[in-house]
């Protein structure tokens, strides 16, 4: 969507901005996109750790790093840790059910392999599995070069990971779906951390900002009248930390008990939305627009243009939204996540579409008062 009209909408907003404010910052492309090309401070938050964890590595610093200084030291960390576990199944381009079942048992008896323990042989290969432990367990100590390379980890594993475009389940060694797996398994995950890092590490902000973890209604309450307020909310049903637990996983450093096909954390460790109850969702956008428009702050809102899972929709955020700003309305093509969908053009057999297109609403959201 930034180069499909959000984009535009942002360069025009920007302009009498006096900081950028990113409440619902995910993926941190947006934070990330206005840390990079505006000199404006950016303040990222989100529920989940991870999407800190990406942020900061995208919207604090303001100088280069040498990711051949920092990678260097690190992955000979890394390898003399590798080196210390012994006879790590390998992986095949062909896979079968009793291989995959090798790497699980194998894996399920590593102690002090926590990500290994709870996901080799499931989202990763035994050996994935492993150098994503050892590469999380040997982050640097210095600050902004640990959140480089912590965010570097944190995209090669969303790349390597066995699963359709989330973590809410991963390929299962059946007829359809054992060639996905296998392809997945045979990513290079150092090779594609040392790649992330490097380009992180020539990534930086005009203007230092900052990244926290936290409820968009709370951190609202701090919202100054010369923000710009960029508010992409959940669409889904469903609780996001289901689909991106693995994230969460790796960006702590633990898994505590995992269960279920999804290798699930128990439900304590999984931040609970307001915005993924049906409920709820209504009231919790209405209070959330209700305190920025009190603070007098301007807002770019974003939303698929029909009815969602969780009980929004286009129609239903205007609506909630007259009440407090002026409208200018844009709609825009864009394609987004099922959060749900298996589908790799393998048609019937894998229920509907990983990624859909849709009508996408961009609202530019001014005061009334």
């Amino acid at each position: 969507m930034l180069q499909n009209g959000l984009g535009e909408v942002l360069k025009r907003e920007i302009i009498d901005a006096a900081r950028f404010v990113d409440l619902f910052t995910g993926s941190a492309s947006v934070a990330g996109h206005v840390a990079k090309n505006f000199e404006v401070p950016v303040l990222a938050s989100d529920l989940q750790g991870y999407s800190v964890a990406l942020a900061n590595a995208l919207i604090v610093r303001r100088k280069r790093l040498s990711s051949k200084r920092i990678w260097g030291a690190w992955i000979r960390r890394a390898q003399m840790r590798v080196d210390c576990i012994a006879r790590v199944p390998a992986s095949t381009r062909k896979l079968t059910a009793s291989v995959v079942d090798r790497h699980r048992r194998w894996s399920a008896v590593q102690a002090g392999w926590p990500l290994t323990n709870a996901y080799g042989g499931h989202y990763f290969s035994a050996r994935q599995a492993v150098w994503i432990d050892a590469l999380r367990a040997t982050l640097p100590r210095n600050k902004t070069s640990r959140q480089a390379a912590l965010a570097a980890l944190i995209d090669a594993a969303s790349f390597c990971a066995a699963s359709p475009g989330h973590t809410a389940q991963p390929f299962q060694p059946t007829r359809t779906a054992k060639r996905f797996l296998a392809e997945a398994w045979s990513r290079d995950v150092v090779k594609k951390t040392r790649e992330q890092l490097a380009h992180l590490c020539v990534t930086m902000a005009k203007r230092k900002g900052r990244a926290v973890r936290g409820d968009a209604n709370v951190v609202a309450k701090d919202i100054r009248k010369k923000d710009l307020v960029f508010i992409d909310p959940p669409y889904s049903g469903v609780h996001y930390s289901r689909f991106y637990h693995v994230l969460e996983s790796i960006t702590r450093g633990s898994t505590g008990e995992v269960s279920g096909v999804g290798r699930y954390p128990a439900a304590e460790r999984r931040p609970r939305s307001r915005y993924s109850v049906t409920s709820e969702s209504r009231d919790a956008l209405s209070n959330l627009l209700e305190t920025i428009a009190k603070r007098g702050a301007k807002v770019i809102l974003t939303f698929p243009d029909h009815k969602c899972s969780n009980g929004l929709s286009g129609y239903c955020i205007k609506k909630i939204a007259k009440e407090h700003f002026h409208i200018l309305h844009k709609s825009v093509g864009s394609r987004f996540s099922s959060l749900g969908g298996t589908s790799d053009n393998r048609g019937n057999q894998a229920g509907r579409d990983a990624r859909l297109d849709a009508r996408e609403l961009v609202l530019t959201l001014t005061p009334k008062s």
